[in-house]
C-alpha cells in the first residue's frame, strides 16, 4: 500500500481523454494495491467568494459521481474515493500530487483545442506537479491479439534520467516485462570524450538497477542518433514511455526539456514525465 494520502491521483472531467486515464490509473492502482482519488476540479464563480457557481457545482458533481462510479466499477468501491476541488484543474492537481504517488491526465480534456495534441492541463501538470506525472495517449489497452509490450526509458546519465529509470524499472516488475533503457549520443556534450563519458554513466545507472530487480530483463539500446528519434522508434509497440523532466541538454531553470515535450506531443503511447523528489 503507498503511504501518499492520494494514491494514484486520476484528473477526471467526464471527457473521452478522461475516462482513458481514469481506466489507465485503476490498473494502475490495483497492481500498485493502493487507492484511486477521482479528482475534478470546478472553476471559480462570479461571487468572489473562493466558491463555485452553483450550476457549475451542480455539473461538476455530476461529472465525479459518473466518474467515482466508472471507478469503482473497475476497482471495487473501497478502492475509489472522490476529491472536488475549486480552482483551476492544472492548479489543483499539482498541488494535490505533492500527497501523490502519482498524477495522471488525458491528452486532451474538455478545455482543450480540437485536433491538439496536447491540452493546456496536461501541459501545465508535466511541468509543475510534484514527482511523477502520466499522461495517457496512445495505445495502452488490452484488445484481441494484445500482446504486451515493454516498458521504454530514456537514460543520459542526468539526474532526470535516473528519477525516470526507478520509476521505470517499478513500473516494468509491475507489469512483468521488459525494460528497454535507450541512451542517444547524438545530444551528448560537445567536449572531448563527452559521449564515451554520457554512456559511461548510462551504463553506470542501468547496472545499478539490474543489481536492484534482478528478475527484471533490462535491455540497453545505445546509438548515436538523436533523441526524438531513438525514443520515438524504440515506443512502436511500447506500452509505456518514461522520460526524466529535463537532460543534460536542457537549459538550467526549465520545467521541461525539449526531448519530453516532443516525446509528449508525439509518443505512440502513454507517457511518464518524473521530476526528481
Amino acid at each position: 500500500m503507498s503511504s501518499t494520502i492520494h494514491g494514484i491521483l486520476v484528473g477526471y472531467d467526464g471527457s473521452p481523454g478522461s475516462e482513458q486515464a481514469l481506466r489507465w490509473a485503476a490498473r494502475e492502482a490495483r497492481w500498485r494495491g493502493t487507492v484511486l482519488t477521482v479528482c475534478h476540479a470546478c472553476a471559480l464563480g462570479e461571487a468572489g467568494d473562493g466558491r463555485a457557481s452553483d450550476h457549475l457545482q451542480a455539473a461538476g458533481d455530476q461529472d465525479l459521481a459518473k466518474g467515482l462510479r466508472f471507478a469503482r466499477e473497475l476497482m471495487g468501491r473501497g478502492q475509489a474515493r472522490p476529491l472536488q476541488a475549486v480552482g483551476l484543474a492544472a492548479h489543483v492537481l499539482c498541488e494535490y500530487s505533492a500527497n501523490a504517488d502519482m498524477v495522471v491526465v488525458g491528452q486532451r480534456g474538455r478545455g482543450g483545442l480540437p485536433g491538439s495534441l496536447l491540452g493546456p492541463v496536461g501541459q501545465q501538470v508535466c511541468a509543475h506537479a510534484h514527482g511523477r506525472v502520466v499522461v495517457v495517449r496512445g495505445h495502452w489497452h488490452p484488445a484481441a491479439g494484445y500482446v504486451p509490450g515493454p516498458v521504454v526509458v530514456g537514460a543520459d546519465g542526468s539526474d532526470g534520467s535516473r528519477a525516470a529509470i526507478a520509476f521505470a524499472a517499478m513500473e516494468a516488475t509491475l507489469r512483468e516485462v521488459p525494460l528497454v533503457a535507450v541512451c542517444a549520443l547524438a545530444d551528448s556534450p560537445g567536449s572531448l570524450g563527452g559521449a564515451s563519458r554520457m554512456q559511461e554513466a548510462f551504463d553506470q545507472d542501468i547496472a545499478r538497477w539490474e543489481k536492484e530487480y534482478p528478475e527484471l530483463t533490462i535491455l540497453r539500446q545505445v546509438a548515436f542518433v538523436q533523441p526524438r528519434t531513438a525514443l520515438l522508434d524504440a515506443t512502436s509497440d511500447a506500452q509505456l514511455l518514461v522520460v526524466g523532466h529535463r537532460g543534460r541538454g536542457g537549459l538550467k531553470g526549465m520545467l521541461l526539456g525539449s526531448v519530453s515535450q516532443a516525446m509528449l506531443h508525439h509518443a505512440r503511447c502513454p507517457v511518464g514525465v518524473v521530476h526528481p523528489q
